[in-house]
């Protein structure tokens, strides 16, 4: 039904050694202008401050993820028998799809702007972008079934679990692909394995065997571990929180008809819905460019903090335990920095693995060997132990370092 490619197209890949593409609808979503955008989008935000060879995109993130979804729907036996033609075809495009509409700087864009990369993501899958025009050439409908799957409104919750849970294809790449592009060797986990022994109970929910259980342990200590140590790194923090300053600055002064203010982020200053069009020319590289141009800005604020993010010089950090709050905000302000934008607070936690609650198909299941299914908490003891612990979080306080006369 769906047409093939003359040939099998292969791109080389560090962590899957290659994405096999057969299929014509993803060759021509891969090579559209919009997919191709996300070239300019680096994988994560603020952590290629820390570590530097960290300059992998979204592009190669959302082929990888295409690529374990390509295998399980080929290479995993009860998932290959559970789907039929249309359900696999969905669920690769949806994968391949699924951060289509990410903004830069990964998850600190939407903080600034108060959206949400999925909304955008089944906008420009369904609103008549050249997206629409490939997938509706290839089937009609398909555009709507691609996006379903990604907000998990499809009619096969199977679909979304693949794309979207705890044990999800989306994780397991940017888990391999971020400790490999940080260095960070404890991101590693066994995908062999998981894959090998992964299961379909019912016909409409992901299992593990209870042979794969090691491995699932192995992968949910990985997310754990490179959420502290790259994710919620505090000086990634530093720099998305001088992104956040800059943007609040911007639209504090209300006045985009300046030229110095770059049509780009004129719907940003001025808090407006953006446009598709608006949305398509907003990346790093444009970003990189206003904020070049914000540091010859008339406001001394604005302009300083266009440097700081230009040049690396980041606001230091404390924990907010080991310091007077009241305090540092005179010296800030005794120094000439107003705390608004000089001053800011970040709250993290992070749980690596969130058991059933009654109504979460998101939790990981396992079947035993006696047929029975297990909500993981309850089969490992690794993760009981995890998920009944304290909840570790990381509270600190960002300011210029160079406002303070004596150490804090």
């Amino acid at each position: 039904m769906y047409a093939k490619t003359e040939e099998i197209k292969v791109l080389r890949d560090p962590i899957h050694g290659y994405i096999h593409v057969s299929l014509q609808v993803i060759w021509d979503v891969i090579n559209s202008s919009w997919f191709q955008r996300l070239r300019r989008i680096r994988q994560l935000g603020g952590a290629n401050m820390v570590y530097h060879c960290a300059e992998h995109t979204r592009f190669a993130h959302s082929l990888g993820v295409y690529e374990i979804v390509r295998r399980m729907v080929s290479e995993v036996a009860d998932i290959a028998d559970s789907l039929n033609e249309d359900e696999k075809v969905t669920l690769m495009l949806a994968g391949l799809l699924h951060d289509i509409g990410h903004g830069p700087y990964s998850h600190a864009f939407e903080q600034v702007t108060d959206t949400s990369h999925e909304d955008y993501t089944c906008r420009i899958i369904e609103e008549n972008t050249e997206i629409t025009e490939i997938l509706e050439k290839a089937k009609k409908n398909l555009s709507h079934e691609v996006a379903d799957v990604i907000r998990h409104t499809g009619a096969n919750p199977l679909l979304s679990q693949i794309i979207s849970s705890q044990l999800d294809a989306d994780r397991m790449d940017y888990l391999l692909r971020d400790a490999y592009f940080t260095g960070t060797a404890y991101g590693e986990f066994d995908l062999e394995r998981i894959l090998r022994t992964l299961r379909i109970h019912d016909g409409r929910q992901l299992v593990i065997k209870e042979s794969g259980v090691y491995a699932v342990e192995n992968y949910i200590m990985s997310r754990y571990h490179m959420y502290w140590q790259v994710y919620y790194h505090p000086v990634a923090r530093s720099y998305e929180y001088l992104l956040h300053a800059l943007f609040n600055r911007l639209k504090d002064l209300h006045d985009a008809s300046d030229p110095s203010v770059i049509d780009l982020l004129a719907p940003i200053a001025l808090s407006r819905k953006m446009t598709l069009e608006n949305y398509f020319a907003l990346d790093e590289f444009s970003c990189g460019y206003a904020f070049e141009s914000l540091t010859k800005h008339p406001d001394p604020v604005l302009s300083d903090l266009a440097k700081r993010l230009r040049d690396r010089r980041l606001f230091a950090y404390s924990d907010t335990k080991a310091i007077d709050i009241e305090e540092l905000k005179q010296k800030l302000r005794a120094a000439g920095f107003d705390p608004q934008y000089y001053l800011g607070k970040d709250l993290v936690s992070q749980k690596p693995y969130v058991p059933y609650t009654g109504n979460d198909a998101g939790a990981i299941w396992v079947r035993m060997r006696d047929g029975s299914t297990r909500e993981l908490s309850n089969a490992s003891n690794i993760v009981y132990s995890l998920i009944h612990g304290p909840v570790q979080d990381d509270n600190k306080v960002f300011y210029p370092a160079e406002a303070m006369k004596k150490e804090l």
